[in-house]
């Protein structure tokens, strides 16, 4: 795995819900899970890949530039509507019916960027963070290119740059341990407490994540912590579900976690991506319920922020 390169997918500038500040998210390619209400499909996989957006195509009023670009003979125009073959997508390196789109119907996902061009874009954003930003690895899960995420925070670190991150921790533990020492400020998921549950919703199970948080409030880690549960109604909404999340946190020694409503803001993605959205027809929990989860944090003497409102 490289140390002095990675995949990445976006960078945003002037995030203020990722961190304390103001700050540039680094969206890294790779995850090692796939959580069934994903906002962010298109960084599974740790390579590039195609996205294809319907509502910007053109094929409809007779633009075919892609289809003679394809190496596969992957994408077909039938009246007015085109299809592509994923199976040949998925293992197609040049993805050229992107370059050929000047649409941005086919796009590329993923830019390889080394740890100088990234250290060069957030010194380039560096003026607008102000006294408490800095830059928040995201993804996907930034461990899915940890040897790349070390070198990249260790370097910020000694340019005196605030180092946060948003991941679910399911990682070898000395790797996380290892790599945590350069990160100041860390989101990590959890998402069911139940293993085989966890297993059925997000492809693998919990025990390792629940270990790397416990490992790393016992460890000498200086930062800080806030656990996050994305909060879906008819799979771990339940009382039962989060007591036993506040029973971990007081056992583990965790002070801080933030419960995220769920939505479908990333649905569209996922038919960019070509793959079927199965969480279609779940709902979001009502602010009612929200409120009445956050006091069963809140009554056994946790700090409980909902949604955006973690204080930094």
């Amino acid at each position: 795995m490289d140390r002095l390169s990675g995949l990445i997918f976006d960078i945003q500038s002037h995030s203020i819900h990722d961190g304390p500040g103001n700050r540039t998210t680094v969206f890294m390619k790779g995850c090692r899970l796939s959580c069934a209400w994903c906002a962010n499909p298109e960084s599974w996989q740790a390579h590039e890949q195609l996205m294809f957006s319907e509502t910007r195509c053109k094929a409809g009023q007779g633009c075919t530039r892609c289809v003679n670009q394809c190496p596969y003979q992957a994408i077909s125009i039938t009246d007015g509507v085109l299809t592509l073959d994923r199976a040949h997508c998925q293992v197609c390196t040049e993805l050229s019916c992107a370059r050929s789109c000047y649409f941005e119907a086919l796009k590329r996902c993923g830019k390889r960027m080394t740890v100088e061009q990234l250290l060069q874009r957030l010194e380039d954003d560096r003026d607008f963070w102000g006294q408490d930003g800095g830059v928040t690895f995201s993804g996907g899960d930034p461990f899915a290119q940890h040897n790349f995420l070390e070198t990249l925070a260790q370097r910020c670190q000694k340019l005196g740059i605030h180092t946060a991150i948003e991941t679910a921790a399911f990682i070898r533990t000395d790797i996380f341990l290892q790599v945590m020492q350069h990160i100041d400020f860390a989101f990590v998921d959890v998402k069911h407490m139940d293993s085989q549950r966890h297993h059925q919703y997000t492809g693998v199970e919990n025990e390792l994540i629940l270990h790397n948080i416990q490992a790393l409030l016992r460890s000498s880690w200086p930062g800080r912590l806030v656990l996050r549960v994305p909060v879906i109604a008819g799979f771990n909404d339940d009382e039962e579900n989060m007591q036993k999340v506040a029973d971990f946190m007081k056992l583990a020694g965790a002070q801080e976690i933030n419960l995220l409503p769920f939505h479908r803001l990333g649905e569209s993605k996922w038919r960019q991506t070509g793959k079927d959205y199965p969480a279609r027809e779940w709902r979001a929990p009502d602010e009612r319920k929200m409120a009445e989860l956050a006091a069963l944090f809140s009554d056994r003497g946790l700090h409980c922020y909902v949604g955006s409102e973690t204080p930094f």
